[in-house]
Parts: C-alpha cells; sequence; structure tokens
C-alpha cells in the first residue's frame, strides 16, 4: 500500500494483512538487515476493519493538533 521511508535503514509499511482469515490494516516499522533485505520489528500497530473509522478520527485530530501548534 505505502511504504514511508524515516532513515536510510528504516521504513514505515503500511499494509493490507491477512491473519487466521481476518483482514487488518498493519502500520510497521522495517529495518535493513545485513544482507540487504528489509525485515519487520514489533514496533507498529494493526488495525482492524472495525476500528478503522475510529482510528481514522483519532489522526484526524492529532492532524488538527499539530496544525494548531504549527508542526504542519
Amino acid at each position: 500500500m505505502a511504504e514511508l521511508e524515516r532513515t536510510e535503514t528504516e521504513k514505515l509499511v503500511i499494509q493490507a494483512k491477512d491473519f487466521k482469515g481476518h483482514q487488518y490494516i498493519d502500520f510497521r516499522i522495517y529495518y535493513l538487515a545485513d544482507e540487504d533485505q528489509w525485515r519487520p520489528t514489533q514496533k507498529g500497530v494493526t488495525v482492524a476493519p472495525k476500528l478503522w473509522e475510529d482510528f481514522k478520527k483519532g489522526v484526524e485530530e492529532a492532524e488538527v493538533l499539530l496544525k494548531a501548534e504549527g508542526l504542519l
């Protein structure tokens, strides 16, 4: 879905995942391993579709706060 570079050796990967027959959206930090392969870390969050609207609302509220502070 999307990859956002954090540093030369870290990126945020957003992807749809299937786990035990259930769909999720996964936001996960990946790191560049020694053998030039990207590997997932335990740092991340998985959002079930039923929580998506609440999650999105929280992100939108965070955006409002960041803009109010002049950070965006």
